[in-house]
């Protein structure tokens, strides 16, 4: 027997309505999903307050009430200053001293800003005059009331007609807000002064200083620009940018501070030297002025020619992370009880011939200078190869072991790329677990034909990590981790990988009396590390993070090895549920 639908009194109100609703919401075979839904909605808390609110504020339009008097401040301050015009009781001095809290008096003026309706800024009257100097010109008065933010948009006189013109209007500021000021605009007054003697700063201060109301004089451009359209072009910044540094800047008021790292949404490129920006994620709704892309890659070649800007590309010697000095200690073997094969640290320590491949790849740090990136939202599909994740380390990461201790904990989610050898096969080895096998000679055509993403040389034997190794691994729907050296990002940045790279550093302490003397900064006991190790450890982070820490998606700082294996683990599961910025050239069809 179907239940009944309970009836509403005539009361009832909107979130009685709304929580009768709920109760009444039953899961339905064809549409559960939907209903969970709707009831979750529905019971939201937030969402009943507002129906509350709602339905008071309908309450109140239905009793117009009307107030007593509007000015209870006044008649407060009547009846303290009769109070102390004369001897006063104990109540009397309470009544005093309450009337005269700050509470109270904020409490009245509220009152009386409400009962007197003055909710709206005072415009000044329309000059009565303002046609008369311009004869048959098109002439635009407006008016805009701003706090005290900037007005939003950007001056400059024409060098031939010596009028002053509107040069830029900063997206999401007064002006821009309101509509009625477009670039080419020629502005003659402010408040009723004129401009047209008045030099760019001077007109400047004179907009600044303007508070509530600025009334402005503009003869409208011949082709007034139609409002620009949001666009959906988002920048990955590759440097750092501080506008009150910059002397090229035309406003450096109107600037745009950013960060590394930071996504930027260009509004506009509209001018070919400043872009309008805003950051993602940030509550400032006004956008700021940043250096355009061409712009900034001119005055860096500019610097870098007259030898203001080292060369980032460089550096006297690389220096990464290492690890153990002895020859017969193998990153590969048991972990935990879990086998894990990999490439032998002492190779990755000490091999004397270690080569890159050139071939496809994006890699923003081969070029001269770091400025944009064009990226756009990615996440990863169900039906999608899960994404590479690369680590790359600074000394005394021992990215290695970390790894090994991420993939140990769930093999069957997490894999290495098994790497190619030239080596002789030990009896306990088999192929394709601890190594591929092969000669030399097809070693040398493989690294020939670039399918080594890095290989090198130790004792005499060749050593390679193949681009079909971590396509085998991605085959069985694992995620692949690979810990390289960093100039083989450039390999790896493909739309096929979608790489995610941390940057695994150590913490390292300021010098060896704030640590234990023979603790290692990555975990564990290695002896002891003396305070130049330490320096070496600093540069060695510096120097990655000069040269390759704009190709870092995450920095992970090592306290030590239980908590960076948590902080990696907590990487790798957001990689397959949320999503990330990428380049935009790795989702584009």
């Amino acid at each position: 027997m179907k239940e009944a639908m309970p009836v509403l009194t005539a009361g009832a109100g909107l979130h009685e309505t709304l929580a009768l609703l709920t109760s009444q919401l039953r899961p339905d075979a064809n549409h559960k999903e939907d209903m969970v839904f709707l009831k979750d909605v529905f019971s939201e808390r937030s969402l009943g307050y507002l129906m509350k609110i709602h339905e008071k504020l309908r309450q109140y339009e239905r009793q117009s009430p009307t107030p007593v008097l509007h000015s209870a401040s006044s008649l407060a301050e009547d009846v303290a200053e009769e109070l102390q015009s004369g001897p006063m009781s104990t109540e009397e001095k309470e009544l005093l001293l309450l009337l005269t809290s700050p509470h109270l008096t904020a409490v009245l003026s509220v009152h009386d800003t409400v009962a007197q309706k003055n909710f709206d800024p005072v415009l000044p009257p329309l000059p009565d005059d303002f046609e008369d100097e311009l004869e048959e010109e098109s002439v635009k008065i407006v008016r805009l009331v701003k706090n005290k933010e900037p007005l939003g948009a950007t001056i400059r006189r024409d060098e031939a007609t010596g009028v002053v013109l509107v040069a830029r209007i900063m997206r999401g500021g007064a002006a821009d807000r309101s509509g009625l000021v477009h670039v080419g605009d020629e502005l003659r007054e402010v408040n009723g002064v004129s401009v047209i003697h008045k030099r760019p700063d001077e007109i400047s201060q004179l907009l600044s200083q303007s508070q509530g109301s600025i009334t402005l004089k503009i003869i409208p451009a011949v082709k007034e620009e139609d409002r620009l359209r949001e666009s959906k072009v988002y920048m990955r910044a590759l440097f750092d940018y501080v506008p009150l540094e910059d002397k090229a800047t035309p406003c450096q008021e109107a600037g745009l501070p950013f960060k590394r790292g930071d996504i930027l949404q260009v509004v506009t490129q509209d001018d070919p030297t400043w872009w309008q920006a805003k950051r993602v994620g940030d509550s400032n709704l006004r956008a700021g002025l940043i250096p355009s892309k061409p712009f900034q890659e001119r005055r860096l070649t500019y610097r870098m020619k007259m030898g203001t800007l080292p060369n980032p590309k460089s550096p006297k010697k690389p220096v990464y992370e290492q690890g153990c000095d002895k020859e017969d200690c193998d990153c590969e073997g048991y972990f935990n009880g879990q086998y894990i094969a990999g490439l032998r640290r002492s190779f990755r320590l000490s091999r004397k011939d270690r080569q890159g491949t050139s071939g496809e790849g994006s890699d923003p740090g081969d070029a001269d200078f770091q400025t944009y990136e064009e990226v756009t939202r990615y996440q990863q599909r169900s039906h999608e190869r899960p994404r590479l994740v690369v680590l790359i380390g600074s000394l005394g990461a021992r990215i290695n072991e970390l790894k090994q201790r991420v993939i140990a904990e769930n093999p069957h989610r997490y894999a290495v790329a098994v790497p190619h050898t030239t080596r002789p096969k030990k009896p306990h080895e088999k192929e394709g677990v601890e190594y591929h096998f092969v000669t030399k000679q097809q070693f040398d055509v493989d690294a020939l034909n670039n399918k080594f993403i890095e290989h090198g040389e130790y004792k005499e034997n060749q050593y390679g990590t193949s681009i079909e190794a971590i396509r085998s691994v991605q085959a069985k729907n694992k995620m692949c981790i690979v810990d390289v050296q960093p100039e083989a990002l450039r390999r790896l940045r493909t739309a096929e990988f979608k790489p995610y790279v941390v940057f695994v550093k150590p913490r390292v302490p300021e010098s060896r009396r704030r640590r234990s003397a023979a603790a290692s900064p990555g975990g564990g006991d290695h002896g002891r590390v003396t305070d130049e190790d330490l320096q070496e450890m600093r540069q060695s982070a510096a120097q990655i993070d000069q040269q390759y820490g704009h190709l870092a998606d995450r920095v992970l700082i090592k306290e030590d090895s239980a908590s960076a294996c948590s902080e990696l683990r907590g990487i790798l599961e957001r990689l397959e549920r949320e999503s990330f910025w990428v380049p935009v050239g790795w989702v584009r069809t």
